[in-house]
């Protein structure tokens, strides 16, 4: 169907015409009695569009046609060949070439072989745009496959360093070797993540999800994201908030990610004992954030640029900064999918950036109190059961250490049909399983491990790589609790255990 020829000319007899012609050349086509028939089918699939100028003329085929062209995803410009008979003089034309953009003219009367190669050339440059549909649609799975790989080590590399961390609490050299891993393991994690969000962003799968949340609560993450970086640059970040509560109905985890990308671009850029101020007041029903620097700049043509995905700023120097360039672009992305904005502005090289971020806000609603971090796993009357499912061996048993050392009872199983034949023999308190496994993967090692007796009361976490709103359904449905990320910090863990280990209720079915 994408490769076929609609044609629509409701009046006379160039749509018979046409079609007999096309039929003959072997070309795909479809005749339309009606723009909103058109217009369908042109959802469904289509490789050219031939119309006729009379059929514009009344405005309504026009606007419709060119709402159908507006809806095309961003690889696609759909060529429209139209049949005229004054050409660029007809107001009806000119209007035509504004609306729909991509217009080839062939004015009356046409020949036959004038016909077919016109629409020959334009579906072959049509065939050029499925090929970049599928180029981007490749880059995405491979983007997807390579985060869930990435995440994979970088979790027992995690918890290994947890364990070491317990093991020797008050060794300094372990401590700071400790640290260098946990902050590069932090940082590869972020770069993953935002790979997966491009990829995310591009095949639509990014849903945001919204809650009610206080500016102070984002700012507090995002101070904490960046204030490393910046002191190690000895980089001043200075912050003026609204001294009242404002509340924001959005996605906590996407406004962090917004704002934070923006100050550590600042940081990247800004030279060591610089300043950043952080600035931001409540303007007609929305929260504007000014973020201003005193970096190294932007010159005027680069202002939109850096927008741009994978776009990468250069310093005077002429040297790539670290990064993948992908930061801003996501801040804006994710801004627009709120309602807001992010725009950038600068005096020019060597005089310092300005960022300005506007957000809505709500003012009458008031956010629920977050759930505090309960007992801790080793503190609670008994020894818990706790079972590790994880096809990754070294993930598998370096959380069976972590949970170990928390005064745990912990099994391990390296696949679906060993968690199911565990769960058998003793019915853990909890079971934290990692998703992509072969043979049984977690989904249906949990589907069937929910139909036993007495494991409603059981509390199940899943781990895996994948992060996508679709995986966390299918986690759902399977009967999971909670859905972490690879790689998870173990506190995390405990924190959601905490409940069900000490033998408080269990709130079923939260991700």
């Amino acid at each position: 169907m994408e490769k076929r020829v609609l044609i629509y000319a409701p009046t006379g007899q160039d749509a018979m015409l046409a079609s007999k012609v096309l039929t003959l050349a072997k070309v795909d086509n479809l005749v339309t009695a009606t723009a909103a028939q058109l217009a369908a089918e042109m959802a469904l699939g289509v490789g050219a569009v031939l119309t006729v100028e009379e059929a514009l003329a009344n405005g309504a085929a026009l606007k419709m046609l060119g709402e159908a062209v507006q809806r095309q995803p961003s690889w696609s410009d759909i060529p429209i060949v139209l049949l005229t008979n004054r050409g660029p003089d007809s107001l009806s034309v000119r209007q035509a070439i504004s609306v729909l953009g991509n217009v080839t003219l062939l004015e009356r009367p046409v020949r036959t072989l004038t016909l077919i190669t016109s629409l020959q050339s334009v579906l072959r440059a049509r065939e050029k745009q499925y090929q970049v549909r599928e180029t981007d649609r490749r880059k995405d799975e491979f983007l997807a496959s390579l985060g869930h790989e990435l995440r994979n080590p970088l979790a027992p590399i995690r918890t290994s360093m947890g364990v070491l961390t317990h093991m020797y609490p008050d060794q300094a050299p372990v401590k700071k070797v400790s640290e260098v891993v946990e902050r590069q393991v932090t940082h590869l994690t972020r770069l993953v993540d935002d790979l997966l969000d491009v990829a995310r962003i591009n095949s639509g799968k990014i849903a945001l999800q919204r809650d009610y949340t206080t500016f102070g609560a984002i700012m507090d993450h995002v101070t904490e994201l960046c204030s490393g970086p910046a002191a190690a640059r000895r980089i001043k970040i200075e912050l003026a908030l609204p001294a009242e509560e404002v509340v924001l109905h959005a996605d906590y985890a996407r406004v962090v990610q917004i704002v934070s990308n923006i100050v550590s671009n600042a940081v990247k850029f800004t030279p060591v004992e610089g300043r950043i101020s952080v600035r931001a007041l409540v303007e007609c029903g929305a929260i504007k954030i000014y973020i201003k620097d005193t970096g190294i700049g932007l010159d005027p043509a680069a202002v939109e640029r850096i927008f741009a995905m994978f776009e990468q700023s250069r310093p005077p120097s002429g040297q790539i900064t670290s990064g993948l360039g992908i930061g801003l672009s996501l801040s804006r992305q994710f801004a627009e999918m709120h309602g807001g904005s992010v725009h950038a502005r600068s005096e020019g090289l060597g005089k310092g950036s300005e960022f300005v971020v506007t957000l809505p806000v709500v003012t009458e609603a008031r956010p629920t109190q977050a759930p505090q971090p309960g007992q801790a796993i080793g503190k609670v009357d008994h020894r818990p059961k706790v079972l590790v499912v994880d096809d990754n061996r070294d993930a598998a048993d370096s959380l069976q250490a972590l949970f170990e050392m928390e005064n745990c009872n912990v099994a391990t199983a390296y696949d679906g049909y060993g968690a199911v034949a565990a769960v058998d023999a003793a019915m853990p308190d909890m079971i934290v399983m990692d998703l992509g496994m072969p043979s049984m993967d977690g989904y249906e090692a949990a589907r069937r491990i929910r139909c036993k007796p007495g494991s409603q009361d059981v509390l199940m976490i899943a781990l895996t790589g994948w992060g996508q709103s679709d995986a966390r359904q299918r986690t759902i449905e399977a009967g999971f609790d909670h859905h972490l990320i690879k790689p998870v910090n173990f506190d995390e863990i405990k924190r959601l255990a905490s409940g069900q280990l000490s033998r408080a209720p269990v709130l079923r079915r939260v991700v």
